[in-house]
């Protein structure tokens, strides 16, 4: 079926079920699905939809940017960068006096000051303030969940992996990518909950996932944040 609503049209599916409500239910490729109970009349379904509306087209459109992958950024004024799970504008600021070229967050933005204005020495600047704010917020974390074991971790490392969030070895050196700086906290900590469950079981094994269960229960949902939101985690 094709609806059309505050001028935004949609296609989708209904599918009758045993069930005593109506379930709006988007696939990874952006297929809307209608599930209602059996005998549910069309103006009902409709009403529900236009109901759920606004946060259709948010997932919509967030499903078909993780489709396209991730997009060349910019680094100029307004260009947006995620940070702990919010995207901020960036500014960026000329002073020839600093040693460094720097990034701090101020004020809902995400102000780079910079000796010259190069793309490439402003996408360093962030890089190593997304390392700086990882290591801070995983450490951070590392000291909230410690009195949960019984073994430290012997060393915490930022990394560049572009296939893992964090790993564990069996010398319980705990390392993490440094672009968890741009994931919400609770995803942050998700992370971290789960290599420090690793210094008690080194595999996933259920007793992996109790534990990390016990820690964390609606991990599954922070597990969900980083598959469908990992593709605009860039610089």
């Amino acid at each position: 079926m094709i609806h059309t609503y505050l001028d935004e049209t949609i296609s989708f599916e209904i599918k009758y079920k045993n069930r005593t409500s109506i379930g709006i239910y988007i696939d990874g490729y952006g297929n809307v699905e209608v599930q209602a109970p059996k005998g549910t009349p069309d103006e009902r379904i409709i009403q529900v939809l236009e109901d759920k509306w606004s946060w259709i087209q948010e997932n919509l459109k967030e499903m078909k940017g993780r489709l396209r992958g991730p997009q060349k950024k910019t680094y100029n004024h307004g260009e947006s960068f995620l940070y702990l799970g919010n995207t901020f504008p960036i500014e960026v600021l000329q002073d020839s006096q600093i040693e460094q070229d720097y990034v701090v967050f101020e004020e809902k933005e995400l102000h780079i000051y910079v000796k010259e204005f190069d793309d490439e020495k402003i996408k360093q600047a962030l890089r190593r303030f997304y390392y700086q704010q990882c290591k801070t917020l995983v450490e951070k974390s590392i000291r909230k969940y410690q009195g949960n074991f019984k073994v430290k971790p012997r060393s915490i490392r930022i990394s560049d992996s572009k296939t893992t969030w964090g790993t564990c070895d069996s010398n319980f050196q705990l390392t993490f990518n440094w672009r968890l700086a741009m994931a919400p906290l609770d995803v942050i900590e998700y992370v971290v909950v789960h290599e420090m469950c690793h210094m008690v079981h080194l595999n996933h094994d259920r007793s992996f996932w109790r534990l990390v269960g016990k820690m964390m229960p609606d991990y599954k949902r922070q597990e969900n944040w980083l598959a469908m939101s990992s593709w605009k985690m860039t610089v």
